[in-house]
């Protein structure tokens, strides 16, 4: 028998190095997991404050699953919406100082479902070529004319807008990007694309998935950064990256998001986000506002990330940016690197088309709050011998863009650099404490009144309540040895930003 049409394809796929297949992780989130049933340091995941298996993360999904139940059980618009998907709404609008906020599933369930409200038939979407799959997917889903403008270039963005869209005032005009883009690190010219959007009456939409937590004052993103709060028509976000759970939320103003419960289609037609998981990011939320030093740690880690791979010849910038690309090129090649270095104890997955451009197979490191210096250091030396061990020449790889983009990089984080001074806490005698010293407060214990709390209030579930000396448990001995800084193996070692 011949082989099937689904089996030539596989073939083709393997021939190509663009097959994949599912790794199997062990255990939590953590800066080490076990990949297959072996240890390996994890750099790459998307739990950038290293805040996914936080114990008050854990004790607050844990007690929503004991008062809320598991599922939501219908859509946001049948019985789906309970008390606590409104508190965590109503956080994340304070946090990022919008009127109001809508949860989805997911960041890809908001982004089509916000475009195909936003724009239809008739109407024109201008896209950023190196937008995510979610947007892509929104833009062909909406069936409006799509205009794709070249990677942050707002000068091709303002000459498509002044060529495409009816002026007559019949056609809604859509800008749609990344703030930072996932695969490169770079960002994208916000201020530029707010003031093409006032001159063309165009709306806005900025998908902040990888900004949130990790840039701008306090780690309230790209937009906050660039001094653009109230500017931008509809701000996306994710609880699955930096707030560690899963889903997404839409912030924007009161009548914008009365618009979408209307109209956005994911939302109306979708069961509504589990509370384990609402409360999860909630939890999240919470430890990232009482502790935005976690945003600077995050830095910190990824220039030695940075530094310690430019010492093994990669070309890698001084940055402080956490996603770290080293673009190989070829697919095959970028997957014999994956997994030399897995062999060696660090994973990184191998990226390929059609998540990049076809030539840009890449390695996409990035690192965690939770990670050491001493362990990223480690990584930078494995992913120089791996390279050298296939006949690879680390200083042959192709620099990424936000590497060709350091100086508008740099000016976009150095507000950041200032804030996080801003919260290092001054002891009694007069000195600076380290801004980790928060981590040792004990307050990395469980919250054993938070089920209370929650029985006596069922508004909402009371993970940041501050709790008496008296009423905080003790610091399991098991914490002390996996602390989310992990303070006691590598204090000495952590580098200021």
């Amino acid at each position: 028998m011949g082989m099937s049409e689904i089996e030539q394809r596989l073939e083709e796929l393997e021939q190509l190095g663009l097959a994949r297949r599912l790794r199997l992780v062990s255990g939590p989130q953590g800066p080490t997991v076990l990949i297959d049933g072996k240890p390996a340091l994890l750099l790459c995941s998307n739990n950038y404050l290293g805040l996914a298996d936080h114990p008050r993360v854990r004790e607050a999904a844990a007690d929503a699953a004991m008062r809320w139940g598991v599922g939501a059980g219908a859509s946001r618009l049948v019985s789906g919406t309970m008390t606590i998907h409104r508190r965590l709404e109503e956080r994340l609008a304070d946090f990022e100082g919008s009127e109001a906020c809508l949860l989805f599933g997911s960041g890809y369930l908001a982004n089509i479902g916000v475009i195909g409200a936003l724009a239809g038939r008739g109407d024109t979407v201008f896209s950023d070529e190196l937008n995510h799959a979610s947007i892509v997917d929104g833009c062909r889903l909406s069936r409006a004319e799509v205009v794709v403008y070249r990677h942050r270039d707002a000068e091709h963005l303002d000459w498509s807008v002044r060529r495409h869209g009816r002026r007559d005032g019949t056609a809604r005009r859509l800008i749609v990007t990344d703030s930072v883009f996932s695969m490169d690190g770079d960002i994208a010219p916000l201020e530029a694309i707010a003031e093409l959007a006032d001159m063309h009456d165009a709306r806005v939409l900025v998908d902040e998935a990888h900004a949130t937590g990790n840039l701008g004052p306090d780690g309230r993103g790209a937009v906050a950064a660039a001094g653009l709060e109230g500017r931008i028509d509809v701000l996306v976000g994710t609880l699955g990256k930096a707030l560690g759970s899963y889903g997404a939320y839409v912030c924007a103003s009161a009548e914008m998001i009365r618009y979408l419960i209307n109209t956005e289609r994911p939302l109306i037609y979708s069961t509504a986000p589990s509370p384990p998981a609402v409360a999860g990011a909630l939890a999240a939320l919470t430890l990232l506002r009482e502790r935005p030093h976690r945003v600077q740690r995050l830095r910190s880690n990824a220039r030695v990330l940075r530094r310690a791979l430019a010492g093994e010849g990669f070309p890698v910038a001084d940055l402080d940016m956490h996603i770290v690309p080293l673009i190989v090129g070829d697919e095959h090649v970028a997957m014999s690197l994956c997994q030399e270095a897995l062999e060696r104890g660090v994973f990184a997955q191998g990226i390929r088309p059609p998540t990049v451009p076809a030539g840009s197979s890449r390695l996409r490191l990035t690192a965690m709050a939770s990670h050491t210096a001493s362990e990223l250091e480690k990584a930078a030396r494995v992913f120089g011998a791996a390279a050298r061990a296939i006949d690879l020449d680390p200083a042959s790889l192709a620099p990424a863009l936000a590497e060709r983009e350091t100086a508008s990089i740099e000016r976009e984080l150095a507000y950041v650099e200032l804030s996080a001074v801003a919260h290092e806490r001054v002891d009694a005698d007069g000195s600076m404490a380290t801004p980790f010293d928060l981590e040792r407060d004990g307050e990395e214990a469980s919250l054993p009144a938070a089920a209370a709390a929650v029985a006596a209030a069922d508004v909402e579930l009371d993970v940041d309540a501050p709790q008496s000396p008296a009423t905080r448990s003790p610091v399991p001995a098991l914490a002390a040895t996996s602390a989310p800084f992990d303070f006691e193996r590598e204090l000495d070692s952590v580098r200021a930003a």
